[in-house]
């Protein structure tokens, strides 16, 4: 089965790579293409200094960021990406379908509560079931 072909917007990917960052904001919803129109925070532009440094080979640790809030740009597709969730980094690789969306939308902060079954003494019922 062939591998379906990625657009966003009506774009390809490749079309998507080939623009400047502020055409690639006019294809963004209103929130995100504000923030790109403001300009990025110096957490943000520190990511960006890190990504350009590990694509040019300049850089041999993995990309390590606490900024959730970056936009996944054009420029990230491909890249594997640590991002920090309030405990330890979780490693995420970008993808097309990614784009346009934040990093901490693909990390969650919050675990599963996966409890077991009650212990003894919990109900009345259960004083009555012996220990062993």
């Amino acid at each position: 089965m062939a591998k379906k072909e990625f657009f966003y917007r009506g774009k390809k990917l490749e079309e998507i790579q080939a623009m400047s960052l502020n055409d690639f904001a006019e294809l963004l919803p209103a929130r995100s293409r504000r923030s790109i129109k403001r300009g990025f925070t110096d957490s943000q532009k520190k990511l960006l200094e890190q990504i350009k440094k590990f694509k040019a080979g300049k850089r041999k640790r993995p990309v390590k960021t606490h900024c959730r809030n970056m936009l996944i740009i054009p420029d990230m597709v491909g890249l594997m990406i640590h991002v920090h969730n309030g405990k330890t980094f979780v490693a995420i690789e970008i993808q097309a379908e990614m784009v346009g969306h934040y990093l901490g939308e693909f990390v969650q902060t919050r675990n599963r509560v996966a409890h077991s079954a009650p212990g003894v003494g919990a109900t009345r019922s259960s004083s009555a079931v012996s220990v062993k």
